[in-house]
């Protein structure tokens, strides 16, 4: 029983899942030697060798252990390499750390800590410049499950660069992802360079999805106002120009409303606030390298920080 006992918990280190192990518990005595191998130990299925390198229905991957959804199939591309390819993830649902050898970066299920693989970037297989290489043996896949986000609602804020504004928005309990983009202007489809070296009316703007059963929008504009400096009228912090102003495109009277309240409530803290509160315009995506800037360069923003305003 000693002998049991021990072995158990050694693989519940080797696993990395502290208190997180209980509800796998069965998932993980059930395994098979070699899905072991690969998701606890941390090993590699053979090259062409998972029963997923070559499926291309519509679906989407979990993880063996836990379920969680990992991937979409819209992401699965052949990259030849002999696993399976995607590039992006679902968000939140893949955490790296560095891989014992110290140079890969290894990727495991952020729910449970489950060894999916390997991710790698800068080999230019496709537009978003990622591969995440991930062993069959650690997936399931559900060919008709989609994922739910009917319910999610879409929230607009610009104030200043848009990787400061993403990385503290993104932190908060019930949004489910940050997209930097530009809105406001002009041009349809505008790069990045367009927009910081011509006059294209755009700013630079995150979309927020969020779920409003889990934070309410008055939470979202708050935390905006509290990351920003909303009385600055030339940009943000040292970013100069016209493309960092302040301002949110609002979707509906009750969100134009909340915020009215609470530059309302600023202004009579005797702050000037000059964010403008504009009717929502198409939103266009920022190149790839844009997204999730900080968390994957690592560092905090240079012209952001949150102070105590409400």
């Amino acid at each position: 029983m000693k002998l049991i006992i021990v072995s158990l918990s050694l693989l519940f280190v080797t696993f990395g899942f502290s208190a997180e192990v209980k509800p796998w518990t069965t998932k993980l005595k059930n395994l098979t030697p070699f899905e072991k191998h690969v998701i606890v130990d941390k090993g590699t299925e053979r090259a062409f060798s998972g029963k997923y390198v070559n499926t291309k229905e519509k679906g989407v991957y979990t993880c063996k252990v836990c379920g969680a959804p990992l991937y979409k199939s819209d992401d699965k591309f052949d990259s030849h390499c002999g696993w399976p390819s995607f590039d992006d993830a679902i968000k939140g649902a893949i955490k790296r750390q560095k891989d014992a050898d110290g140079r890969r970066s290894e990727i495991l299920c952020a729910r449970c800590g489950a060894h999916l693989g390997h991710v790698f970037e800068g080999e230019g297989l496709t537009e978003k410049n990622i591969r995440h290489c991930v062993n069959s043996v650690s997936l399931n896949f559900n060919k008709t499950k989609t994922i739910k986000e009917h319910k999610l609602s879409r929230a607009y804020f610009a104030g200043g660069c848009f990787w400061g504004v993403e990385y503290y928005l993104e932190k908060i309990e019930g949004v489910k992802e940050v997209i930097s983009g530009f809105m406001g202007g002009n041009v349809k489809n505008p790069s990045y360079y367009q927009v910081v070296g011509t006059k294209t009316g755009h700013l630079e703007t995150v979309e927020v999805v969020y779920d409003p059963r889990k934070v309410s929008y008055e939470k979202l504009a708050k935390t905006f106002f509290e990351i920003h400096d909303p009385t600055q009228a030339d940009g943000q912090g040292p970013d100069i120009g016209s493309q960092y102003l302040s301002a949110i495109f609002v979707n509906t009277k009750e969100e134009r409303k909340v915020v009215k309240k609470l530059i309302g409530l600023l202004e009579k803290k005797r702050l000037k606030i000059v964010t403008k509160v504009l009717k929502k315009t198409p939103f266009y995506k920022a190149e790839e390298y844009h997204q999730d800037y900080y968390d994957r360069k690592g560092g905090t923003p240079y012209c952001h920080r949150r102070v105590k305003r409400f």
